[in-house]
């Protein structure tokens, strides 16, 4: 019986691999600040390998604030609904944290995580500039 439970989870593991720890970081501005949790895919994996970040956002459609990554992140499957608070990926380097739920059109989005804190803060017109790094 104990070899059949380690045999289980030996092939179980195999199969989804190790356990990943979410990584939660921590984005900054003038504005205020805001705590997030990464999704646990490879573009999240890649996007916490490039912090600490400082990048200017603008103001996108009232519903977005969008900005530049220093280099590309993987593609991933996307999805086109999205919730306030999302943190997204529009194109390879293209951040964008959406203040307000809705839709985008095809391809859609890769998920990048999910703010945790108040996102209204960037609930405003103009541009900022945020810091993303590791929360402690």
């Amino acid at each position: 019986m104990p070899k059949t439970i380690l045999a289980l989870a030996v092939v179980t593991l195999g199969l989804t691999g190790p356990v990943m720890a979410q990584e939660n970081i921590r984005i900054s501005s003038e504005w205020g600040e805001v705590t997030a949790t990464l999704a646990d895919n490879e573009a999240g994996r890649s996007l916490a390998r490039m912090l600490p970040l400082t990048i200017e956002l603008s103001d996108h459609l009232r519903q977005e604030k969008t900005g530049d990554l220093p280099s590309a992140l993987p593609e991933i499957t996307r999805q086109r609904d999205f919730s306030a608070g999302t943190l997204g990926l529009w194109s390879g380097q293209d951040f964008v944290i959406y203040y307000r739920k809705g839709r985008v059109p095809s391809p859609g989005i890769v998920i990048l995580g999910q703010v945790t804190g108040d996102v209204s803060i960037f609930d405003r017109p103009g541009s900022v500039t945020v810091t993303l790094e590791v929360a402690d």
